[in-house]
């Protein structure tokens, strides 16, 4: 039987311009309707992607040195013997590693995950573990749960851009609180608070990243992680500790986790930067209400985390030397971080300064006054080298003299090429503002960037 023709629908997109004309025409006043796909939450008002996005196809290209994406450098992993695991996955337990698992998470990697933790001096029950689809998952559940529109989110300045995003999503309100070399200062998080007090604000909760920070590179005195927590206590504030890196340390030293000082600290852990970022395991360790709650989002967002990735990742943990290979990549990264502060203090120009972490990916450098790093950006990208400009990890458009780098992902040789490119566009752009002074800013992006793979 032959169909007839289908009659031919109208198109119901719109460009802006036609929009405008439509209003024009239905006189001033009118309301037009808008598309189907134009009716957004008005929640998405604050999604913009990451400022390197779109340069992110030029940046990737093999003639530039991306000094801005976190990526784990993967080289050091045994691929030979997680083929054999992965082999031996399918052949003894596809059955279950194909199929549907527990919201939760597989139970045996949350007792290894416990163990895990106890590296970092947290004792904690299987029970109270969530594995999500990487910590950034577990950061955007917790968001959904307990962030309404307008309320407070205390975060160091600077801060994550992927948690920036999450809260964005969720229509929080930021409130930075500054760090310096030791990371956040406890006397402006008592300023912020009693601030907040005054107005009779209670900020949901304060996201920090207390080792080896992202993007500033700094870890968290020991003698201010009590000081801290009881600060938060006193204000009634819960306090979301994220570690992905707390593990990386160069010198041998594992740092204790807020969660090893007080029990109702949640705490978001992640297999990305210790062993694959692309199997996307992560988890938190939550109080049983919390716990709750958040395996109901989780069941909502993914219905349940992949059982295959979470069992690869719970062989490896049994059958191989992880601590070992933990140690191998943060000889590697340090290698990296050694390289890139060499190349600095070689190349750049006066006026600037960096931090020197101690562990983790990145180095933290702020430029001369005068000099925009987000303007410089593309400029840089034409001079075949990549950064992450300062202004995505602010929610409040600061950050304008400084960026970060990654030393994580290319050779020695890489970074130090990298940064004598970089050296090169910094003078140029320095030589600019001492003829014609400082220029003026271009507007700022509103809204809260959304990281991509390159900006984590």
């Amino acid at each position: 039987m032959t169909l007839p023709d289908r009659p031919q629908q109208p198109d119901v997109r719109r460009s802006a311009a036609a929009a405008a004309a439509q209003a024009a025409a239905a006189g001033e006043g009118a309301v037009v309707p808008l598309a189907p796909t134009e009716r957004f939450a008005t929640r998405t008002a604050g999604m913009t992607a990451s400022e390197i996005r779109a340069l992110f196809a030029v940046a990737s290209r093999p003639e530039v040195v991306s000094l801005a994406g976190g990526m784990p450098n993967l080289a050091a992993l045994p691929l030979q013997s997680l083929a054999r695991e992965v082999a031996e996955l399918v052949d003894v337990d596809g059955m279950s590693a194909l199929q549907y698992g527990s919201a939760q998470g597989v139970p045996q990697l949350r007792e290894q995950i416990c163990e895990v933790m106890r590296e970092e001096g947290i004792e904690a029950d299987p029970n109270d573990v969530v594995v999500t689809v990487g910590s950034q998952m577990a950061l955007d559940l917790l968001t959904r749960i307990f962030v309404d529109p307008g309320d407070v989110v205390l975060a160091e300045g600077p801060s994550y851009v992927g948690a920036l995003g999450s809260f964005a999503a969720y229509q929080a309100r930021v409130v930075h609180v500054a760090m310096d070399e030791h990371g956040l200062v406890p006397e402006l998080l008592h300023e912020a608070l009693e601030s907040l007090a005054r107005q009779g604000i209670v900020p949901k909760f304060l996201y920090t990243i207390p080792n080896f920070h992202n993007p500033a590179g700094v870890t968290l005195a020991h003698e201010r992680r009590p000081r801290i927590l009881e600060l938060c206590r006193r204000y009634g504030v819960m306090v979301v500790e994220d570690n992905p890196y707390g593990m990386l340390g160069f010198d041998g030293e594992v740092h204790p986790a807020l969660r090893s000082y007080d029990p109702d600290v949640l705490y978001l852990g992640s297999f990305s930067k210790t062993f694959a970022s692309g199997l996307r395991v992560g988890w938190a360790l939550v109080p049983p209400l919390v716990r709750d709650r958040l395996v109901l989002a989780a069941e909502s967002a993914t219905l349940c985390p992949p059982s295959f990735t979470q069992m690869l990742v719970s062989r490896y943990l049994s059958h191989h030397d992880w601590r070992s290979q933990i140690k191998t990549f943060s000889e590697n990264y340090r290698e990296r971080r050694d390289a890139m502060l060499a190349a600095l203090e070689t190349y750049l120009p006066e006026g600037c300064t960096w931090n020197v972490p101690d562990g983790g990916f990145f180095v933290w450098l702020t430029v001369p006054e005068g000099v925009d790093t987000k303007a410089m950006l593309p400029r840089a990208v034409t001079a075949r080298v990549a950064y992450a400009s300062g202004t995505g990890f602010y929610a409040d458009g600061f950050g304008s003299r400084q960026l970060r780098l990654s030393f994580c992902f290319p050779t020695p040789e890489r970074i130090t090429e990298g940064v004598r490119r970089l050296a090169a566009v910094l003078e140029a752009e320095m030589e600019v503002v001492r003829t014609f002074g400082t220029p003026v800013r271009p507007e700022l992006t509103r809204g809260t960037q959304s990281p991509s793979p390159d900006t984590t």
